[in-house]
């Protein structure tokens, strides 16, 4: 489904959403502008309101595994975070098989299974104790990667946000209140393609949980309500061409499907 078709004929968005995102010194009423630019909202489960994305931020190589495949080492690298911009956001509603474009510039696309949090909260230098308190719920989502543009930029040794950062990058299902489901520590989270089990594990696995996350990343960005973390990916990461249709699962979420076309 299209964000700004979703996005822009939804009539659940409340003052309340807005309100809630925003900024310290920003003006609260909207000001005269020469055009409108959508913003992006996720459905709230059991509720008629609607979720304001401030942010994406993005933890890299979070479980061991995938970092040996990604040629680094584990035991050696500090939490690192890169960002996606919001409008990389596609809806896919549970039950669904969204269709999802293949990107232009690449012939090496990747998908990338993840637990996502989602902030109701904000603040810096959290405490990684205090940390869960931020969170208002969890959904599942695909950081979908151009990995040849990723690889050759990196080769180059410059930003690499053309491999992660497009149009549609981020499929994402709807939010669960923590109230809904508790916190995610433990729990399988696998990837099929085509039916086929390509990604495998546990939450548990990960090097840095969600509170460690928040607890870090807060110490480098001020943290609003509104943030998203999608808080990495398993091993086994890998390509998928149009015609695929990518199957993944997270314990205690319903499962997120869309169709390579």
């Amino acid at each position: 489904m299209d964000r700004r078709h979703f996005f822009q004929n939804t009539a659940l968005v409340t003052t309340g959403a807005l309100a809630g995102c925003a900024l310290p010194g920003v003006a609260q009423h909207k000001p005269r502008t020469p055009f409108d630019v959508a913003a992006t909202y996720l459905p709230i489960v059991g509720s008629d309101e609607m979720f304001p994305v401030r942010r994406i931020y993005c933890i890299g190589r979070n479980y061991r595994a995938h970092a040996i495949e990604m040629g680094s080492n584990p035991d050696r690298e500090p939490p690192f975070f890169f960002q996606k911009p919001t409008d990389a956001i596609q809806y896919v509603p549970a039950g669904t098989v969204a269709d999802h474009p293949y990107p232009p510039l690449t012939k090496n696309y990747h998908y990338e299974a993840e637990l996502v949090a989602c902030l109701g909260k904000g603040g810096k230098n959290i405490p990684a104790e205090k940390a869960l308190d931020l969170v208002y719920g969890y959904t599942l989502g695909l950081d979908m990667t151009r990995r040849d543009l990723q690889r050759a930029m990196g080769d180059q040794k410059k930003p690499w946000e053309i491999g992660k950062s497009f149009d549609r990058s981020a499929p994402i299902g709807a939010v669960h209140r923590v109230t809904q489901t508790g916190h995610f520590s433990q729990g399988a989270i696998w990837l099929k393609v085509n039916g086929e089990l390509k990604q495998n594990a546990n939450l548990n696995l990960m090097i840095w949980n969600v509170a460690e996350q928040i607890s870090k990343l807060s110490e480098a960005n001020e943290l609003f309500p509104g943030d998203i973390i999608y808080c990495g990916t398993p091993d086994k990461v890998g390509p998928v061409v149009q015609g695929d249709v990518i199957e993944m699962h997270i314990d205690g979420l319903p499962n997120l499907s869309v169709k390579v076309v």
